[in-house]
């Protein structure tokens, strides 16, 4: 039996615990112990997803944030107008949350910390139990190492290698190898095609392991975002806090932890 990811989500899930879980590469939000939202640097988040596809217009989702956020109700919000369906909803979100949790439950070197209380403004849409999501993170970096064990094209920047004559791909491969430029990382490329960033990676290892792109040296640096941001659990909508309260919230959880 594999060890637990973050020993600390396991005992907030035992204590039914409500706040949120800020780790180095991201966080999670719990609700009675189950986790109900993740957000990520390096994974785009629901409005992402749903803008980029044209699903949803960028303005109808600045709306919503506007409208409902400070009432923590923008997936109830989008629904209840009818702009997006439940159902369509649920298995969005549930897409984002797992490709954010992936990223926020990787290994880190900085403290793991817990916020009382916090909830997040998109609001609870459906609770996914901790051992569920603990699993899916460790499923996933399984089926990376099985693709190419080179967890250094995770972060670094993706360049592309001269491709082999005759060699055809497919528009999706195409796609991201276009942006293959040397400077975007794979969590870049994901936000600008609007893909979640966990297949943005298996795609990325695929490649690599092909000879397409390269593979950083495994003492290559790291680059791109690998912290969270500092509106990561504050729980508040991004129009509603200014740099200088989140400043001050971030101050006092670390003061209270």
């Amino acid at each position: 039996m594999r060890a637990a990811v973050s020993p600390m989500l396991v005992r907030l899930a035992e204590e039914r615990a409500t706040g949120v879980l800020v780790r180095d590469h991201g966080a999670l939000y719990l609700a009675d112990g189950q986790v109900v939202h993740a957000e990520s640097p390096a994974a785009p988040g629901l409005d992402v997803l749903l803008t980029a596809s044209g699903r949803l217009a960028s303005d109808s989702w600045a709306d919503a944030v506007a409208q409902a956020g400070s009432r923590r109700e923008v997936a109830r919000f989008l629904v209840d107008s009818g702009q997006v369906g439940g159902g369509e909803l649920e298995i969005c979100h549930l897409g984002a949350l797992f490709d954010a949790a992936f990223f926020a439950l990787r290994p880190a070197s900085g403290p793991t910390r817990f916020r009382y209380g916090v909830a997040h403004w998109i609001g609870r849409v459906r609770p996914v139990p901790t051992q569920v999501v603990e699993r899916e993170a460790q499923r996933r970096s399984l089926l990376l190492d099985s693709v190419w064990p080179h967890p250094t094209v995770d972060t670094a920047p993706v360049k592309r290698r001269p491709e082999p004559a005759g060699r055809t791909l497919g528009p999706r491969r195409q796609g991201l190898l276009h942006l293959a430029d040397g400077v975007r990382t794979p969590a870049a490329i994901a936000r600008t095609l609007g893909r979640p960033a966990f297949n943005t990676l298996v795609e990325v290892r695929r490649l690599a392991a092909e000879g397409l792109i390269e593979t950083p040296a495994e003492s290559a640096a790291p680059s791109g975002p690998d912290t969270v941001s500092e509106i990561a659990g504050t729980g508040e909508p991004p129009s509603v806090l200014d740099s200088a309260m989140l400043r001050r919230l971030r101050d006092a959880l670390e003061a209270t932890l």
